[in-house]
């Protein structure tokens, strides 16, 4: 009798609790640093400069050590070194209050997401077969995802009971922050042959990867880029939320259902990608998108935000791990790193611009013209990739 092949690994396991206690670290501070910043003299405008500058960071970095990480044939200490980073920078952003100490440790831990991504998404891609792929890595999503519903309940409860303390939650995060730095010292990373040498890459040498990618990958990842253009933070969403209930709690408590879809919904959609066809999954994935954005344009009761956010939710679902499982299947297992970092490195940039822009159509025009006009780019981007991007092939 042949043995099935366990698809979820010891180290896909691991993987994922690691990205969970981090994302409880990270989510913990989510609702409360615009907050602290504000307590210590940060400006609206300031605080717009600081993440624009720490999401620039953690974009280049992102496809510079994934490129790295294909020269050296080594993933695990790129994880490790990237979660210890993140980890760090949370207390330091309260130790002193100096504009460029915050900077610097708010880039810190931008420059510790950066290491990580890529070369963890390489050795989730390694650890799994193309017919698995989009499971795996949405398995993965749905644990990650689960630290952005534990996280801010923990700091609504902390806020709620020391009112006063709000510094005190910086430190606590570094708990779950180290012990997922502590997890990936339990993770057996599998040696590959090296892309080229054990000399480290130039740092935007990640760029020229364009050029000899599949020209199935280079079709695939256009309208994805098109599309993240568009394709703003999800901070505005939850202002709109803000905007129209009057309620922080209310505000928390739709991010935290959002949450809750995303990640019991994450590993049946990959499941479902696997065994029907990516392409399938992801374009309902962006029909859903279009629906929740054109409905966030018109709504203001709290019912609604809820059901949109469940929709949204669900986008989320069919889209985030199956694109990279999508693009990891079109490319050389050397060369994961490079190809899912360019594409991370991209998407982060083109979230800046998005956000940018359509922050200044909300000041123009307002909150619905915004929604909108990124709804109808989502409906053209579906339809550019019914028609021209072609099924992933089924694997024997």
């Amino acid at each position: 009798m042949i043995e099935k092949k366990r698809i979820i690994t010891p180290t896909i396991w691991l993987l994922s609790l690691v990205s969970l206690f981090a994302d409880v670290a990270s989510e913990m501070l989510y609702p409360v640093i615009p907050i602290y910043l504000q307590n210590i003299g940060f400006s609206v405008f300031l605080i717009g400069i600081l993440e624009g500058v720490a999401e620039a960071t953690a974009g280049f970095s992102k496809g510079y050590f994934g490129n790295w990480s294909d020269h050296i044939g080594r993933r695990l200490p790129f994880v490790r070194m990237g979660y210890f980073l993140s980890a760090l920078s949370k207390p330091l952003m309260v130790v002193f209050t100096y504009p460029l100490w915050v900077f610097g440790a708010r880039t810190t831990d931008r420059i510790g997401k950066g290491l990580r991504t890529a070369p963890r998404d390489a050795l989730l891609s390694s650890e799994t077969s193309p017919q698995t792929k989009a499971q795996v890595f949405s398995f993965h999503r749905g644990f990650d995802t689960l630290g952005a519903v534990f996280g801010p309940l923990i700091a609504l409860a902390f806020i709620y009971f020391y009112p006063g303390k709000l510094t005190s939650l910086f430190y606590i995060a570094v708990i779950p922050g180290m012990l997922a730095v502590l997890i990936t010292y339990a993770i057996k990373e599998k040696k590959f042959t090296p892309k080229t040498t054990q000399q480290s890459p130039g740092f935007f040498s990640y760029f020229k990867y364009w050029g000899k990618a599949p020209i199935e990958y280079r079709k695939l990842i256009t309208p994805l880029i098109i599309f993240a253009l568009f394709n703003s933070s999800d901070m505005l969403l939850l202002l709109k939320v803000k905007e129209s209930t009057d309620s922080n709690t209310t505000t928390i408590m739709v991010y935290v259902f959002f949450n809750l879809v995303y990640a019991i919904s994450s590993y049946p959609l990959g499941l479902l990608a696997d065994r029907i066809n990516m392409k399938i999954i992801f374009l309902g994935g962006l029909i859903l998108f279009s629906i929740s954005y054109f409905a966030m344009a018109q709504t203001q009761s709290n019912l609604a935000f809820y059901i949109i956010f469940g929709i949204y939710g669900l986008y989320m679902a069919a889209t985030e791990g199956i694109s990279k499982a999508w693009l990891s299947n079109m490319v050389k297992k050397e060369e994961t790193g490079t190809a899912i970092g360019l594409f991370v490195a991209l998407q982060s940039l083109s979230l800046m611009i998005a956000s940018a822009f359509a922050g200044l159509i909300w000041s123009l025009y307002g909150a619905a013209y915004a929604f909108i006009l990124t709804a109808i780019v989502s409906l053209l981007v579906f339809i550019y990739m019914l028609i021209f991007v072609r099924k992933p092939l089924k694997h024997s």
